[in-house]
């Protein structure tokens, strides 16, 4: 390597940092004044945390992204080979939960905000848990979605304590319990036949 080349290398180094520490300060100061610094968050993981875009919609950015989802998964079930939609629904929640965590925590720490509204991915997650093994007909689907939004407002325990797991732990887990609950119910009314199977 010359030393042109080394000195050349050198300084688009130095200009690269001095460009991540300008944008770090940046954002550091948007949280500051409290202006929206969502933005300093990487796209993957705003789009995640948004679904898409689904947190910006007003008002109930969580329940436009329940709504979202039940509807994405009446789409997406009739598609899936009968019998497997279970394990579909699994391997979903579980993906929203996993990118969620993550996602969540960096998206809250450029919002400089414990549990910012604009995420919405927990939603997703703990709404898809609502339909694990549950047929899909419009009985089921709003049932499901009552039951998951109404146990995620009302934060039976342990769902509120979840919320105090650090930051994005917290933001999806207490989700992922509300919607425990919201598919406990859905079994019992399957079990029982108040829902058709």
């Amino acid at each position: 390597m010359t030393r042109a080349t080394l000195s050349r290398t050198l300084a688009g180094l130095t200009a690269k940092r001095f460009e991540s520490a300008s944008a770090t300060l940046v954002c550091m100061a948007k949280s500051a004044i409290g202006v929206d610094a969502i933005g300093c968050a990487p796209v993957w993981a705003r789009m995640t945390a948004t679904f898409f875009g689904i947190g910006r919609l007003r008002p109930g950015p969580g329940t436009w992204a329940s709504l979202a989802t039940a509807l994405l998964w009446w789409l997406l079930e009739r598609s899936i080979v009968p019998g497997w939609q279970w394990m579909a629904a699994v391997l979903l929640a579980g993906t929203a939960i996993c990118l969620g965590i993550p996602a969540a925590t960096k998206v809250a720490r450029a919002a400089a905000t414990k549990d910012p509204q604009i995420v919405v991915i927990d939603e997703v997650a703990g709404q898809l848990l609502a339909f694990v093994g549950v047929p899909i007909s419009w009985k089921s689907l709003l049932l499901g979605f009552i039951l998951f939004r109404g146990f995620d407002i009302v934060k039976p325990p342990p769902v509120r304590q979840l919320e105090q797991l650090p930051e994005g732990l917290g933001i999806v887990m207490d989700d992922v319990a509300a919607g425990l609950y919201a598919l406990l119910i859905m079994q019992v009314l399957l079990h029982f036949r108040f829902l058709p199977r």
